[in-house]
């Protein structure tokens, strides 16, 4: 077996989490890679180091260690490549991580074979700006909203049939994997991973009857807007505000990549919600 590592060592325990990793795989036989940027961390380890780009066809698996940004990331790097993601959690939440940092020992089940692969459907996100065409792809959401706070108005059309039509302070369109991140904090409904839609939620709606909507992923769901200010942005993944002005189209589809992660025999979604985002209900750190 191959697996390439992908730390984030900015997270409090990633490094440790990274050596005993290392370790534990070393010692069953595995092959390891990561990117030639960590020559530092990984020199007392027998870690073969190079471009991502260059070694990940050859490896069976990626193991990501830090949060659930890092895991995003990592999908994000090497879904084109249709591989799996092992999740290990070394920051606070870990909502997609299948390892917590302290469960290290469940590695011998990935080694052993057992453990399954979850597919999920991601975002294709286009933006047409005058004669420009950019595509993003989104394993969480894609988020629209203006910066300077103000109310913004938003239409969606499907097959140019209106839909809807929103004044809010900014719309998320989401995955199943996102909905139980920005998008339920803003009052989305848990949507099980592997469902195949589309989530809509508008974020502080200036009416009392704007409501989440689930769209089929087959649907091309075309956005506009119409806010007299031009301060109005999208970022996806929570990356980068890129602008969106009045002219322009956004079109959010279904990816023809699929988000693969690499879970745990035994371990079940709702085990996974009830854990992890009930803490504060029930008074757990």
């Amino acid at each position: 077996m191959k697996v390439f590592i992908y730390p984030n060592f900015d997270k409090k325990n990633a490094l440790s989490c990274a050596m005993s990793v290392c370790d534990i795989l070393s010692d069953a036989g595995v092959e390891l890679f990561a990117d030639e940027k960590y020559i530092y961390e990984f020199s007392s380890k027998n870690v073969s180091l190079s471009k991502l780009s260059d070694i990940i066809s050859e490896c069976d698996m990626v193991i990501a260690i830090g949060g659930d940004g890092t895991i995003i990331k990592a999908v994000a790097a090497v879904s084109p490549y249709n591989k799996a993601v092992l999740g290990i959690n070394s920051g606070r939440l870990g909502f997609l991580a299948a390892i917590e940092h302290s469960q290290l020992d469940l590695l011998k089940n990935v080694i052993d074979g057992n453990c399954f692969v979850e597919e999920h459907t991601m975002m294709k996100i286009k933006h047409k700006s005058g004669e420009t065409v950019s595509e993003y792809t989104a394993v969480n959401d894609i988020v629209i909203f203006r910066k300077d706070t103000k109310l913004g108005d938003f239409s969606l059309y499907i097959n140019d049939r209106l839909i809807n039509e929103i004044r809010a302070d900014g719309i998320i369109f989401s995955t199943p994997t996102g909905s139980t991140a920005h998008a339920l904090s803003a009052g989305g409904a848990i949507i099980e991973p592997d469902t195949d839609c589309i989530e809509f939620v508008p974020i502080c709606s200036h009416s009392l009857f704007a409501r989440p909507i689930i769209f089929s992923a087959s649907n091309d769901i075309s956005v506009f807007h119409s806010s007299k200010s031009e301060d109005v942005y999208f970022t996806v993944d929570g990356g980068k505000n890129v602008q969106f002005l009045k002219t322009d189209e956004l079109i959010v589809s279904k990816s023809d990549i699929r988000m693969k992660l690499v879970q745990i025999e035994g371990n079940c979604f709702f085990n996974t919600v009830n854990k992890k985002l009930m803490q504060s209900i029930k008074g757990e750190n």
